[in-house]
């Protein structure tokens, strides 16, 4: 699924203000259409030259909030952002200790550049290391294969939370939770 933001908010190439992000918010939560399977959506800011922080946490990161609580097999990422809306969104994820996948989105849909922006705890970012590296995991298969001091509650804990930020997807498998990557880093 793909939103061009900058057809939802009028061709405008300089986005600010909360009510922009609000109005841009109720437009991409209209077009989100409940996936049966994992599907990512891609925020796409090609043709956005600026947007501020109010813009960027009123629709950005409330649409990612509502996605990930309300449906549950999508998740958003950033796409094609310029230096300026990276920069922007980067403090704004960093001031909440929060994190959000971006990655270039070519035409015909090729995804190239995938990157984490923001900042991760500690913990948290040992877990996505480590399922990035495996590109599947669950916290049983992270429990053996990272520090012997943690248990698999606390590894799923972890994932769990990195899933809920949209920075892993979370499959059942029988008992079990399987985790992948939503993107490849480079």
């Amino acid at each position: 699924m793909r939103i061009p933001l900058y057809e939802l908010c009028d061709r405008q190439p300089i986005l600010s203000g909360v009510r922009a992000g609000r109005q841009a918010f109720a437009q991409m939560a209209a077009r989100a259409i409940p996936p049966v399977s994992e599907e990512t959506a891609y925020l796409d800011f090609a043709g956005i030259q600026v947007a501020t922080g109010s813009f960027l946490r009123e629709s950005v990161m409330a649409f990612r909030d509502y996605a990930r609580s309300t449906l549950p097999n999508l998740y958003p990422v950033v796409a094609n952002p310029s230096e300026a809306v990276t920069e922007e969104l980067d403090f704004l994820l960093r001031h909440r200790k929060d994190a959000l996948w971006s990655c270039r989105l070519g035409a015909g849909g090729e995804v190239t550049d995938g990157t984490i922006l923001g900042e991760l705890e500690t913990g948290h970012r040992i877990a996505f290391d480590l399922v990035a590296r495996l590109r599947t995991a669950s916290a049983p298969d992270l429990a053996a294969q990272g520090d012997a001091s943690i248990g698999p509650t606390a590894w799923n804990n972890r994932l769990a939370f990195l899933a809920s930020r949209g920075l892993l997807m979370e499959r059942r498998a029988g008992k079990s939770k399987i985790f992948t990557p939503v993107l490849e880093t480079l």
